[in-house]
């Protein structure tokens, strides 16, 4: 896992991050693409990537006799991808296919959207895909300089769940990785520009009406982050008895998707709750939104609601790391950003310390109507 992500981007490198996560696998020093794929598939394992605002990550799950194959294959692509030429205009054509296809999903389209909204001209704003006009322009020069100037030693992360010994699992990855030069950075990331309310109106050919309504919010190091957390999960998690979905959907029957979502980032946040539905109940869905809102603001949770809220994110937390990919990422991000690992329990205090007054509080800061922006795909 690599510290590194699209808001790290010059504006004539916008794209750049997600580009090389994909060129990443298309050759090294002394291999193909065939060769790359086939190293793990051909023992039945899978090899990923993804990429962030903020960090790049290169994966692989495998049977433990493979593990020392697996930690060759990542350190040979990390370390010693070449980039040809022709696959790079290959991979280009691929990329723009997928930024064309996320056209075709506006309920994730306008996420992207609304952040460029809310965080205006600020790198964060920027979509994680690029353009294909600046994908263009990417040439072999422009990926090396970015890796050099971008992945730094000291903030890449090797990270690993499974059935093996911590010494074993040292001793293979300081066989590959202990010769990597260091490249350390020397500077830290901006500051993201100021927030200022914003809203638009977009005509979209599509069936129904989508809407977005959000905030900025703490970021990855605020004490109050995990209240905003637990409120995020009361307003518009996951959970069908989220209060948006009994208002929206249960009570009322006027929307299908409802979401909230809240993502921390280095220095800043976002906090937004997603909707769709059709266009004559825009106005009734966003008085219900703002009344379940505004009941946040003004009224404590009692003593059961606030112990049942507490109850089902420490009951969701826990669910999710029985998925060992999950586990996995989880913590190579924690220690990537905060160099250590929370345990479980540790978790569970952090969410048991959380007060009625502390989600009062922390409601009245991010959901203030005054500061809230509004993103709106009507139907054409």
């Amino acid at each position: 896992m690599i510290n590194t992500g699209s808001r790290d981007e010059k504006e004539s490198e916008h794209g750049m991050a997600h580009f090389i996560e994909h060129v990443i696998f298309k050759g090294t020093q002394k291999r193909k693409t065939y060769h790359i794929l086939s190293r793990i598939d051909d023992v039945g394992g899978e090899l990923n990537a993804y990429t962030t605002k903020e960090e790049t990550c290169i994966y692989a799950s495998f049977l433990m006799q493979d593990y020392d194959r697996a930690l060759e294959l990542l350190h040979d692509i990390t370390f010693n991808s070449t980039f040809p030429a022709k696959e790079l205009e290959k991979e280009k054509e691929v990329i723009i296919d997928e930024i064309n296809s996320y056209k075709d999903n506006p309920s994730e389209l306008i996420i992207d959207d609304f952040e460029e909204l809310i965080f205006n001209k600020d790198p964060m704003g920027r979509n994680i895909l690029g353009t294909p006009e600046m994908l263009t322009t990417f040439e072999q020069k422009d990926i090396k300089k970015f890796i050099r100037n971008n992945y730094h030693t000291d903030q890449m992360v090797i990270c690993s769940v499974g059935q093996m010994e911590p010494a074993k699992v040292l001793r293979i990855a300081s066989k590959y990785f202990k010769d990597v030069p260091a490249n350390h950075r020397t500077q830290k990331r901006p500051i993201t520009l100021p927030y200022q309310p914003r809203s638009m109106d977009k005509k979209m050919d599509t069936f129904q009406s989508h809407i977005v309504l959000g905030n900025v919010a703490y970021d990855l190091d605020h004490p109050k982050r995990f209240g905003l957390l637990l409120l995020n999960n009361i307003i518009g998690g996951p959970g069908m008895n989220s209060r948006l979905n009994m208002a929206l959907r249960e009570k009322n029957g006027i929307a299908y998707n409802i979401e909230s979502i809240y993502t921390p980032y280095y220095g800043t946040g976002i906090f937004c709750i997603y909707f769709g539905t059709d266009e004559e109940n825009i106005n009734r869905s966003l008085r219900i939104v703002h009344r379940e809102l505004k009941r946040l603001r003004e009224t404590r949770l009692g003593k059961l609601q606030l112990h049942n809220a507490v109850r089902q994110l420490k009951g969701q937390i826990t669910i999710a790391n029985e998925n060992r990919e999950n586990l996995m990422l989880s913590i190579g991000k924690s220690y990537m950003m905060y160099n250590k690992v929370d345990s479980l329990e540790e978790t569970y205090q952090k969410i048991d310390s959380i007060t009625s007054e502390d989600l009062m509080h922390i409601a009245n800061e991010v959901f203030d109507p005054a500061l809230l922006s509004y993103l709106i795909y009507r139907q054409s």
